[in-house]
C-alpha cells in the first residue's frame, strides 16, 4: 500500500492504472475510521482493481462552533486498518494541498443541501461538494463508495456528478451497525455512557416507523409519531430533525405515502454537568419500502 499526498502525484498514478486497463474506486473519508469504513473498501475491491483512500478531515464542512478541532484524529490506526482491508493506496492531503493558498472556488448543490442537515448546518454540503469534486480530480476514480448513513450526502453527491459531467459511478453502501442497531459513525467516539446507552433510540425510532409502515400505515404526522415516540423514551436525547421526505429530491412526503419514503432524523445529545463529554449529533436514515407481496 501506497501512501500519496500530492495531488498531481496521485492524477499520475491514475493515468498509469487507467493506461493499463485498470479500474479504479476512491472511497473518501476523513478518518477515524471503523467497521462501516471498511465495508466501503471491501465494496471498492469487489468493484475495481485499484481502491484509493483518502483519509482529509476536511474544513470547508465545518461550520463556527463545530466539532473540527476535536473531530478524531487516528492516522497511525488508519493506516493499518487501510492496509488490512486491502487498500491499494492511501491519499493522505495536507489542507494546503486541496486549498492552495489564495483559493476562491467552491462547488454548491442548491437545492439539495437546504432540508435536513443543511437547514442546522447551512455550510456542511457546500463543504462536502467542494472536497469531494476535489478529490474526483485528484483520483481519477472510475467508481466512488459512500455509506447510506449519510444519506442525504449520497444524494447530494449523486447529483454532482450528474450535473458536472463526472464518469464516475456513485456506489451507496448500507449502513453498517452495532448489535445493538446503533448506526457505525466516527462521532459514536463521543458518546459517554449515559449518552451511548440511550443513542440506540435512534434506530428504535426507526423500527417503529417501518414496523407501523408495513402494517400499512401511511399516514405521515402517524408514521413519524411513531419514530417520535421512540426518541422520547431517551430522556437527554433531543430532536434536531425528524422528517419524511422523497428519497430522491428530498421534497417533503406528502399527507399519506404513496411510495418509497425517505425517514430521516438527527438528534442531539447534550453536554451534561460531570461527564468529559460535549454535545454529540448522530443522525441515521431508513427508506419505507412498499410491500412486494
Amino acid at each position: 500500500m501506497e501512501v500519496v499526498r500530492d495531488v498531481r502525484a496521485l492524477q499520475r498514478r491514475a493515468d498509469e492504472d487507467r493506461a493499463a486497463g485498470r479500474r479504479i474506486a476512491l472511497v473518501p473519508t476523513m478518518g477515524a475510521l471503523h467497521a462501516g469504513h471498511l465495508a466501503l473498501v471491501a465494496e471498492a475491491r469487489r468493484r475495481a482493481d485499484v481502491v484509493c483512500v483518502s483519509i482529509y478531515v476536511n474544513p470547508t464542512q465545518f461550520g463556527p462552533g463545530e466539532d473540527l478541532a476535536a473531530y478524531p484524529r487516528t492516522l497511525e490506526a488508519d493506516l493499518a486498518a487501510c492496509r488490512e482491508a486491502g487498500a491499494s493506496r492511501v491519499f493522505l492531503p495536507d489542507d494546503a494541498a486541496l486549498y492552495p493558498p489564495g483559493a476562491q472556488t467552491v462547488v454548491e448543490v442548491t437545492e439539495l443541501a437546504k432540508p435536513l442537515c443543511g437547514a442546522a448546518r447551512p455550510v456542511h454540503f457546500r463543504g462536502v461538494a467542494t472536497v469531494v469534486t476535489k478529490l474526483l480530480v485528484a483520483a481519477r476514480p472510475d467508481v466512488a463508495v459512500f455509506g447510506e448513513k449519510d444519506f442525504q450526502q449520497l444524494a447530494l453527491i449523486r447529483r454532482l456528478v450528474r450535473d458536472l459531467g463526472f464518469d464516475v459511478e456513485v456506489v451507496g453502501v448500507p449502513t453498517l451497525r452495532e448489535p445493538d442497531g446503533l448506526a457505525l459513525s466516527s462521532r459514536n467516539a463521543y458518546l459517554d455512557a449515559a449518552m451511548r446507552g440511550e443513542a440506540p433510540a435512534l434506530v428504535r425510532a426507526l423500527d417503529a416507523a417501518e414496523g407501523a409502515h408495513a402494517a400499512g400505515e401511511r399516514r405521515r404526522d402517524a408514521l413519524l409519531a411513531a419514530a417520535r415516540a421512540e426518541i422520547a423514551k431517551a430522556p437527554h436525547a433531543e430532536i434536531d430533525y425528524l422528517e419524511l421526505r422523497d428519497p430522491g429530491s428530498l421534497a417533503p412526503a406528502p399527507e399519506r405515502l404513496a411510495g418509497p419514503t425517505l425517514l430521516a432524523l438527527a438528534v442531539r445529545f447534550p453536554a451534561r454537568a460531570g461527564s468529559a463529554a460535549g454535545d454529540v449529533r448522530l443522525i441515521d436514515n431508513r427508506v419505507l419500502k412498499e410491500s412486494l407481496s
